[in-house]
């Protein structure tokens, strides 16, 4: 699980900023919303305010960036991603790192860079303990051969270790991280085994949804219990579809639903697969569309798709007929099946295209079906009627705002001393906690 994030000169952050899910001793009420990994307490839910361009997609971006740049490498046009206030930032490393549990162990990762030459300056991999000092894993800088911290390993691991770190020397925008499970196979009972978990824990279990990104690929849909659970949350949130299913459609409809280019690419696609005599299973996902395809060299192509029925509606609909807010809220049923512990969602304009009570009805939903779980949940939205202590604790809820300097700072409603009873939203609204937009005066057209 997340427990702290920290980044420095990166678009609008400019000195190091923290972010962090842990309770606040002052806060007593909501246990559901707290999980308890060795010692520490943590959070399962971070809401963060702010006026447009304060810079919460940024914030956004942080996560998204990290879990890039482990998964691939630093990524081609990022030259310009420092902190554009100062001239000296061009010249200036800009950091990253993030600790997190696993199977409550906690890890310290982070790597700095220089974007302006595109290239790794120093990166790190710690195991923490407060009672001891941190216990180093791997540390590596520009032009030096990564250092194994661990301790006691078998010839092998050395060798192996050594080896991979031979081989790196000479990589500049790529982490030692990813060059380390790259087609890298760990036995399980070896020690170098943490960096597969590591690696896996950033590139799988943190999970980033920015506004175009669409949230599901509809697999839930195929499995019967499933289903059955997606037609009783639908009908909870009261959008007038009374059942979801999958139906078989043929080529010549599919053809008709899909742009001339794009249908002939899927037919050379499946004339190639049959060529090779293969069996294939693929998913075309669009803004609103959704299609599901088995080949099979002895049967032809089964084509699938959503069709979904409206209450007291004589024909069923096509879910590119549904409204934006709906179509959102099919996405965000992903995050209410997921069924899996250390996982954290971090979203962006979460209320995107829905009413407000729908968003309060989607988090209500959220907490109760995951109150077993270890999952956290992260999202940016300007909802203010969602700033709610019925919803959240005060130490969930953060600001971030820009200073004096236009720099973007993060802060929690915890530093705010406030009754319980307070209607959060309403002080959030006339500027008690800043973070919010303040316009200047406009004169008409023409006018000094």
């Amino acid at each position: 699980m997340l427990i702290k994030l920290f980044v420095e000169n990166f678009k609008s952050f400019d000195s190091r900023t923290e972010f962090n899910m842990l309770t606040s001793s002052k806060i007593r009420d909501k246990d559901s919303h707290v999980m308890h990994i060795k010692k520490l307490k943590l959070l399962k839910h971070a809401v963060i305010y702010g006026a447009n361009a304060a810079g919460k997609s940024n914030f956004i971006e942080v996560f998204d960036f990290i879990r890039f740049c482990v998964e691939r490498k630093i990524p081609f046009g990022s030259s310009n991603l420092f902190c554009k206030l100062r001239k000296e930032n061009e010249n200036r490393n800009s950091t990253f790192e993030i600790i997190f549990t696993i199977r409550e162990k906690v890890y310290d990762y982070g790597f700095s860079l220089l974007f302006s030459e595109r290239k790794i300056i120093e990166e790190w991999l710690y195991e923490l303990d407060s009672s001891k000092t941190p216990k180093c894993i791997f540390e590596c800088s520009s032009n030096n051969k990564p250092v194994l911290g661990l301790k006691d390993l078998n010839e092998e691991d050395i060798n192996r270790f050594n080896t991979y770190a031979e081989d790196y020397q000479d990589l500049t925008s790529t982490l030692f991280l990813t060059e380390l499970n790259r087609n890298k196979k760990y036995m399980n009972d070896s020690a170098l085994v943490v960096f597969k978990d590591v690696y896996t824990w950033i590139t799988k279990n943190l999970i980033i949804f920015k506004p175009d990104t669409l949230i599901t690929n509809f697999e839930y849909f195929y499995e019967d219990k499933s289903l059955e659970k997606i037609n009783r949350l639908i009908k909870a949130f009261d959008t007038g579809i009374t059942e979801a299913r999958i139906e078989n459609i043929s080529i010549d409809e599919l053809n008709k639903r899909l742009p001339p280019e794009i249908f002939q690419e899927v037919i050379s696609d499946m004339k190639e697969i049959l060529d090779n005599n293969k069996t294939s299973k693929f998913s075309m996902r669009s803004s609103d569309q959704f299609f599901n395809i088995v080949i099979n060299k002895t049967s032809d192509p089964i084509i699938t798709t959503i069709k979904l029925k409206h209450d007291k509606s004589y024909f069923d609909y096509d879910f590119n007929e549904e409204s934006d807010g709906t179509r959102r809220l099919f996405d965000l049923i992903d995050m209410l099946l997921m069924n899996k512990d250390d996982v954290v969602f971090v979203v962006d304009e979460l209320e995107r295209s829905l009413h407000p009570k729908l968003t309060a009805c989607f988090l209500k939903l959220f907490d109760s079906l995951h109150v077993d779980n270890n999952i956290q949940l992260i999202f940016s939205t300007h909802e203010s009627t969602i700033m709610d202590q019925a919803l959240f604790r005060r130490d969930e809820i953060w600001f971030i705002e820009r200073d004096e300097n236009n720099s973007s700072k993060l802060y929690s409603l915890d530093r705010f001393k406030e009754r319980y009873d307070k209607r959060l939203s309403k002080a959030y609204l006339e500027g008690r906690y800043g973070a919010i937009p303040i316009f200047k005066e406009f004169t008409s057209w023409g006018e000094n």
